[in-house]
């Protein structure tokens, strides 16, 4: 029956499985989980018929849950609605949000921060999931975009009342496509007529939202287990990690199906030592920041075996979610994954994203040989991906590339003496120091011009005699700098 409370009128009918009563606050929803049998009901008038069970949820921590009120767009929402899915990097959640005139939104993960997306009109059909390649481009609605992650999805487990219910277990195409103004449209391919929904980024705090998880629930239950490895206690501090490591045995723990049951695991030896450590706070761009990852990474340019290698840190900010700070030989940067997708040019010089025009630096392929501590993305040594790092003055752009998913971060370069500052360790500053500690430009202004010619005058003394030992000698050796230093403005990170 149809009952009203205030301005908002829903409707509640007996759930067939137990009798307990169901709520439909939105005119949109057609099923919903009773939240006292699991039993999965669909609306039929104003009566109910039971067509199954839902699965236990997977508690993700998030401080998100049902009834959670929020604004956006200066327009009220409430969240009535959870979808839970795996693919196989690991998992996500969809919230369902009520708008208002019977409309529903979906606010959902999106590489350690949150998209609320609307339903969105292709005007046309959606092409088959298998013709949308990953990197490809496209139309819709007078709009091209990007294809950045095809992954085969199924739904896992929901709560409250749903706009529509994929069959529990079975597995279908989820299409990503991102352009260079910062939307994101996802394709839906679980039902019979693909749907599509339409967003950009979103913080939390922007949302308004009222009604939250509290904090002490989360602490409540706790996250602790022993490693599988090595029977060491192992914490996890993050609601959004899929994988941790072991601080007793560096073993890489994957946390994608929770830590209930058997837990999978892959050893590491040969641990890398970060530079900053792990739990360390710094205060960067005008936030603080907390060491929550660290991962070691390698680099060939395709044709060469030469390697180059660099590092990087996840941050973690609760307001601003995660960022990271990679440490190259040619110095150190901050980039966070963007919402969009830059556009590439065909050969892939240049890439424009936000109206700002990005030249290419390097095109190689990376792999991951150490990881410690937690991430949001299914982590694994041994992770491949094809890169192409740009750059615009001090701005920065990165491409990552894998079979299924297409990545983009983009950043800042930072002084060394910035970073060192930043974490306490002005005691190490040098310790930071990279190969762009002193400009040409910067060490010239320092000099006179007596300095600088002599300066000249001795290069070209020495460039004579090398000339002269590398003629008698007979043979001579070719060098090569490490040309993907830049090695990281990519962030690494997952789809969801």
């Amino acid at each position: 029956m149809a009952e009203e409370t205030g301005n908002q009128r829903y409707y509640r009918a007996p759930c067939p499985g137990c009798g307990a009563p169901v709520e439909f606050r939105s005119a949109q929803s057609t099923h919903a989980v009773c939240p006292y049998c699991q039993s999965t009901v669909v609306r039929q008038g104003d009566t109910l018929a039971r067509t199954g069970k839902m699965a236990e949820l997977f508690d993700d921590f998030s401080p998100l849950q049902l009834f959670a009120a929020g604004r956006i767009q200066d327009k009220p929402f409430t969240l009535i609605g959870r979808l839970q899915y795996t693919y196989p990097g690991g998992r996500w959640t969809e919230w369902i949000a009520a708008l208002d005139g019977d409309r529903t939104g979906v606010l959902s993960e999106d590489n350690g921060a949150y998209v609320f997306a609307l339903p969105f009109d292709l005007q046309r059909a959606a092409p088959p999931w298998n013709e949308l390649r990953v990197g490809a481009t496209t139309a819709f609605a007078g709009q091209s975009y990007t294809v950045t992650s095809n992954e085969q999805v199924a739904l896992t487990s929901a709560q409250g009342e749903l706009p529509h219910l994929p069959e529990l277990g079975r597995s279908f195409a989820m299409v990503e496509l991102r352009n260079d103004k910062g939307l994101v449209l996802s394709i839906d391919y679980g039902t019979a007529t693909p749907t599509a929904y339409l967003g950009r980024s979103v913080q939390l705090d922007d949302l308004q939202l009222t009604g939250l998880r509290e904090e002490s629930a989360k602490d409540e239950k706790g996250r602790s287990f022993n490693c599988p490895n090595c029977g060491s206690p192992v914490t996890v501090n993050l609601a959004d990690s899929k994988s941790i490591t072991c601080r007793s045995c560096n073993s890489i723990i994957d946390l994608t199906q929770g830590i209930g049951g058997e837990l999978k695991h892959a050893t590491q030896d040969e641990p890398v030592r970060p530079l900053i450590a792990l739990g360390s706070m710094g205060q960067l761009q005008g936030a603080q920041w907390q060491v929550v990852g660290f991962q070691h990474r390698m680099g060939t340019e395709p044709g060469d075996d030469e390697q180059f290698g660099w590092d990087e840190y996840l941050l973690y900010n609760k307001k601003r979610g995660f960022s990271f700070l990679v440490d190259a030989e040619d110095g150190w940067s901050m980039v966070k994954p963007t919402t969009g997708a830059p556009v590439m040019a065909e050969n892939g010089s240049t890439a424009t994203y936000l109206n700002k025009r990005y030249q290419q630096q390097y095109a190689y392929n990376a792999e991951t040989t150490y990881v410690a501590g937690e991430f949001y993305w299914q982590v694994e040594r041994g992770q491949k991906t094809f890169n192409r790092d740009f750059a615009s003055g001090p701005a920065l752009l990165s491409m990552e590339r894998s079979a299924n998913e297409l990545t983009w971060s983009s950043g800042i370069k930072l002084d060394s003496g910035v970073v060192a500052t930043a974490f306490k360790l002005d005691a190490k500053k040098d310790m930071f120091k990279r190969a762009d500690a002193l400009p040409v430009s910067a060490a010239a202004s320092k000099m006179g011009c007596g300095t600088i010619i002599i300066i000249i005058v001795v290069i070209i003394i020495l460039l004579i005699i090398l000339s002269t030992c590398s003629s008698s000698g007979g043979s001579s050796s070719g060098y090569r700098s490490s040309g993907g230093s830049y090695g990281g403005y990519s962030s690494g990170g997952g789809h969801k």
